[in-house]
């Protein structure tokens, strides 16, 4: 029986076939939580057991020091203006060993963590063009290729001169027609016997779109290998091959300019007749068409590094600036975050930020401890990118005219304008999303699916026999596991804590069993069709995702010590996760289009999945208790918003300013309040604030101390609501001023 099945899905041509690109991704990094996920039954003692560390106190150290140091010598405006990264600061990282966070101990580097490297780029994100040379060297490219895969004649030649940032590496992988769909790359390579009798590779290619390209000196450069003559010895068309190329070397052309919306250095590589040594393979010849594999292996992690933590710092920024800017701006005689609709959006600010933020440090970890989960990654680069942007957003409508008037005193502008740049690189999130990660995942991820394809690739009957039976058994159980779950609303799940967080697991594990039978349904009536069904797909990827963001809440609220006064963020982020899961199911039940099985879904499915919802979201009583965990300078504040992303002195413009007052206007808070009540009675009349203190005073509402802490707050107050006003000289910009093509009097590099 199983040996027919199997002939008529292949003589269907039922599944479509993998191509060797395809299965390199499909087979690259490793199956994590979520692996547990798709089983319908996660084991949350296991998740709970995952670790949520510190960083280490070398890493803090860093941090502390050259980081906070670094924050206080970038002057971010004129870096806006001048898009020109000054000489000194170019010194300083080098001095300072920040080309090298990466690259271990024995050849220079500081050999950090995953998670310490993360917390550098998101502290040094709001920096522009230098938070950018910051993360290239340490992220995808010459310094994690060379690690994990180059030969040590390699390792010795390069690795210590990018620590010392000798070498400024970029990496060369979009083409014109290459964006998302990088394994279509046209750079080519040909394989020749050069004069000495080694063989040599002629390459020929133009890429765009590639960070530090302009001011690099070391390109890992991807490329489609064509050796006619063997000379390698893996065959006519090894495939796509990575290639390391010098600046100077004949043919290659570095220098020209992208102008991204939020400038840093990004441009274009040509390649004309560029002859390199076959040695200059990563991993040598051996490393010969195994590009792909090691790009997905070290993406299956590294998407889970530079721009997760640009995104988390967005929202953590924004919760940063809204919260204090929210009790020092008043309208109508109070401060505007007591106002409901004002209030709405710092809450959901700043339960963002603890979600995200709990996400990128489990994930950072998972990653330390050997995981190279590429859903899981590819999840956390979609969506703290796209949560970043929405939280800015939010905040720059708080902020008003604030947030959009331009100068040192704007706190999320730089922000706002660059967040499009982390949601299209990398992977777009559009594809990341509709493609990339239920894509992958149900295959992957999913306990019986990869057996099941490469059974029937392979025409393996007892493969295909076990696999099968097996996957129907998992359905059926799942399908079993979601009434039970769905009729006690998720009582049957284990919760690995008691408490008021333990609702949430069960929920969580009754929200799994329904996404796994549903991954089956799919998988089963839809088949090789979800490539082309990416709506469909994009709601598989929500759910997953908040799943993932459910755990990684809850996970944070046990590490940091269940702390009573985080529950109401708590409550508000699961509510709000269950109901991104709740809307994802109801779109795949509205548009799950198959026969009969559609229909039920569609109409009586639909209409049983909202009278008995996982959540209906965070109600309105739920806002205030949550927004004053940012809008009091406190512990809470700290951990929740500010915290990784410096400390700002008094006297620095923007978010420094705007913190002396808020913890002026904060300690003036009581006293203030006083007076204004005494005002309302008419104990004493006056026709402001400051023009009542004199009365207060003499009347004993308040005493002297009490007035000159009111007159330092209201001042400090009128100083951190004003925005920036330009001349006419410095405003209009009638003329560029003409570019001489002088190089800065620091070489860039070290053959600049």
């Amino acid at each position: 029986m199983f040996a027919t099945l199997l002939k008529k899905i292949n003589d269907a041509k039922l599944l479509p076939k993998i191509s060797d690109t395809e299965r390199h991704a499909l087979e690259a990094g490793s199956v994590w939580v979520d692996g547990q996920f798709f089983s319908g039954n996660p084991d949350f003692d296991a998740m709970m057991a995952e670790s949520y560390p510190q960083l280490s106190a070398e890493e803090q150290a860093f941090l502390d020091g050259p980081v906070e140091e670094l924050l206080r010598r970038v002057d971010t405006w004129a870096l806006r203006q001048t898009r020109r990264i000054p000489d000194d600061i170019w010194q300083f990282l080098r001095e300072n060993g920040f080309f090298g966070l990466i690259i271990p101990k024995e050849y220079g580097g500081s050999g950090f963590s995953v998670l310490g490297r993360s917390a550098v780029m998101m502290k040094t994100s709001g920096l522009g063009p230098i938070g950018t040379l910051v993360v290239i060297p340490n992220t995808l490219g010459a310094a994690e290729l060379l690690i994990a895969y180059g030969t040590q004649t390699q390792k010795d030649k390069y690795l210590p001169g990018l620590a010392r940032g000798e070498y400024v590496p970029c990496f060369g992988l979009t083409e014109p027609t290459a964006g998302s769909d990088a394994a279509s790359i046209k750079a080519e390579g040909v394989v020749f016997e050069g004069e000495d009798g080694a063989p040599q590779i002629r390459m020929n290619f133009s890429k765009r779109y590639i960070t530090l390209a302009p001011v690099a000196n070391l390109v890992s450069l991807a490329c489609s290998l064509h050796d006619p003559d063997n000379l390698l010895g893996k065959g006519e068309h090894p495939g796509i091959s990575v290639v390391m190329l010098e600046k100077g070397m004949k043919g290659l052309h570095l220098g020209e300019h992208h102008l991204p919306i939020s400038a840093f250095d990004n441009g274009t590589i040509i390649g004309e007749d560029v002859v390199v040594p076959a040695e200059n393979i990563v991993g040598g010849a051996d490393g010969a068409g195994q590009g792909w594999r090691m790009l997905m292996e070290q993406l299956g992690g590294g998407r889970a590094v530079s721009l997760p933590a640009g995104g988390v710092a967005l929202t953590k920024a924004s919760a940063a600036a809204v919260g204090p800017y929210s009790i020092v701006r008043e309208q109508f005689g109070i401060p505007i975050g007591l106002m409901e609709g004002v209030e709405a959006k710092v809450a959901g600010i700043a339960a963002m930020a603890y979600t995200m933020e709990s996400a990128r440090v489990y994930v950072c970890a998972g990653v330390d401890n050997g995981n190279h989960p590429p859903v899981i990654s590819a999840i956390l680069k979609q969506q703290t990118t796209e949560v970043g942007q929405r939280m800015v957003t939010d905040g720059m409508d708080v902020m008003a005219g604030a947030g959009v008037m331009q100068g040192p005193n704007n706190i999320l502008g730089a922000g706002y304008i660059g967040a499009p740049v982390s949601v299209t690189v990398e992977g777009a999130n559009i594809l990341t999303r509709t493609l990339m990660i239920f894509g992958q995942g149900a295959v992957r991820c999913h306990p019986y699916a990869l057996p099941t394809l490469n059974a029937i690739q392979n025409d393996d009957v007892p493969a295909f026999r076990k696999a099968i039976l097996g996957w129907l058994g998992h359905s059926a159980m799942n399908f079993l596991r979601g009434v039970v779950r769905g009729l006690t609303r998720g009582r049957t799940v284990r919760s690995p804590v008691s408490g008021e967080t333990a609702q949430y697991f069960r929920k969580l594990g009754w929200a799994a069993s329904r996404f796994a039978f549903l991954t089956d349904l799919a998988m089963f009536l839809i088949g090789g069709k979800l490539k082309q069904r990416g709506k469909l797909s994009g709601r598989f990827a929500d759910a997953l995702s908040w799943m993932l963001f459910g755990l990684t809440t809850l996970r944070r609220f046990e590490a940091e010590g269940a702390r009573k006064e985080d529950l109401p963020v708590v409550h508000w982020a699961l509510r709000y996760s269950l109901l991104q899961i709740q809307q994802a199911f109801e779109g795949i039940y509205a548009n799950f289009d198959v026969p009969v099985l559609g229909w039920l879904m569609r109409y009586p499915g639909r209409f049983w999945l909202r009278i008995n919802p996982l959540s209906t979201g965070p109600g309105d009583r739920m806002d205030r208790a949550v927004a004053a965990a940012i809008q009091a300078p406190g512990e809470q504040y700290e951990r929740i918003a500010l915290a990784g992303l410096g400390n700002p002195g008094a006297e620095e413009p923007g978010m420094g300013r705007l913190l002396h007052a808020w913890r002026l206007v904060s300690a003036a808070q009581e006293a203030t309040l006083k007076v204004k009540k005494a005002l309302h009675k008419k104990q004493i009349s006056a026709p402001s604030l400051i023009e009542a203190l004199d009365p207060a005073v003499e009347a004993g509402v308040i005493d002297s101390e009490d007035a000159d802490r009111i007159r330092d707050a209201e001042r400090a107050r009128l100083d951190a609501i004003q925005v920036d006003t330009f001349d006419k000289e410095t405003y209009y910009r009638d003329a560029q001023e003409p570019d001489t093509g002088a190089s800065p009097s620091l070489p860039r590099a070290a053959n600049q």
